[in-house]
């Protein structure tokens, strides 16, 4: 009869603490292959030439607003100095509710942060205004 220690029949039957990662390899080889063969599907697109014009003239003689945005990021309501988007965003919201309601026209300066613009179209479109137009320059012929 053999004597066995309890050290040495804990040893054999406890569990193992290895993790087989043999099947999660298998599964992220076969996502691997089908993002690769996916991506060329998805980003696909189909060259065109598209048409190079300047601005049309629109007719503006409605109703509308001006929004003047300067090189510094400062805001101006219809020629009146709006010290900050909130002030700015409190005027705009008297407006939103006049039928039919009026357009906004964004003037910003060429060399203004974009920041300060995107600030003023959301807060435009905070407030349900379907026509933001930017206004900019007729191209010069060359």
């Amino acid at each position: 009869m053999a004597l066995y220690s309890s050290t040495e029949s804990q040893a054999e039957d406890g569990w193992m603490a290895e993790i087989n990662t043999t099947p999660l390899v298998d599964v992220m080889l076969v996502l691997l292959i089908i993002f690769l063969l996916t991506i060329p599907v998805v980003s696909a697109t189909v060259n065109v030439n598209l048409p190079v014009e300047s601005a049309q003239w629109r007719d503006t003689s409605g109703d509308y607003v001006v929004v003047t945005v300067d090189r510094v990021g400062n805001l101006y309501f219809n020629d009146s100095f709006a010290p900050d988007i909130q002030a700015l965003s409190s005027l705009i919201g008297d407006i939103a509710a006049l039928k039919p309601q009026p357009e906004i026209h964004i003037r910003a300066d060429a060399n203004s942060p974009y920041a300060y613009i995107g600030q003023v179209i959301d807060t435009a479109q905070g407030h349900g205004f379907a026509h933001v137009s930017l206004v900019t320059e007729p191209a010069q012929n060359r």
